[in-house]
């Protein structure tokens, strides 16, 4: 799905940064159908939000987590969006063997000048796909194959 996109060099030609790989790249593994003006908002995520914060492979991530399990809004019912989100961010350090995955950090464990954050980027794929798939996401790329 993702994982094996995002390992194919997506974004590479267009320039895409780490939030935008994640976003265009799952709208289209995962079939989501979101317009340009959609994935357009996650432009500036990239580089931790320009600052170096979280990551915007993470922030992404996030925002497919969020599109797949809240049904209106965050604070609905049993609130069930952010223990989802903990647990995500939680399998991404572990994964990423990093006990602070902001972008700064992610950067000095990880960037190097002919890859850039290819593996920081393919770690949150690969996390979230496996995550998605456990956590019984409904995904319309994969429901259409049945």
């Amino acid at each position: 799905m993702l994982k094996e996109l995002i390992e194919s060099g997506f974004g590479d030609e267009e320039n895409y940064n780490c939030a935008e790989r994640i976003i265009y790249g799952a709208n289209i593994a995962y079939g989501l159908g979101f317009d340009k003006k959609t994935l357009k908002l996650f432009a500036g995520m990239g580089g931790g939000m320009g600052v170096g914060e979280m990551c915007g492979a993470i922030t992404s991530s996030v925002a497919i987590i969020s599109h797949f399990f809240v049904k209106d809004h965050a604070n609905e019912g049993n609130y069930e969006i952010k223990p989802l989100l903990i647990e995500f961010i939680n399998r991404y350090v572990n994964y990423m063997n990093c006990y602070r995955c902001d972008c700064s950090r992610l950067k000095e464990l990880y960037r190097n000048p002919v890859d850039k954050c290819s593996k920081v980027i393919a770690g949150a794929a690969t996390v979230l796909d496996e995550f998605l798939l456990e956590k019984g996401a409904d995904i319309p790329a994969l429901r259409d194959k049945t």
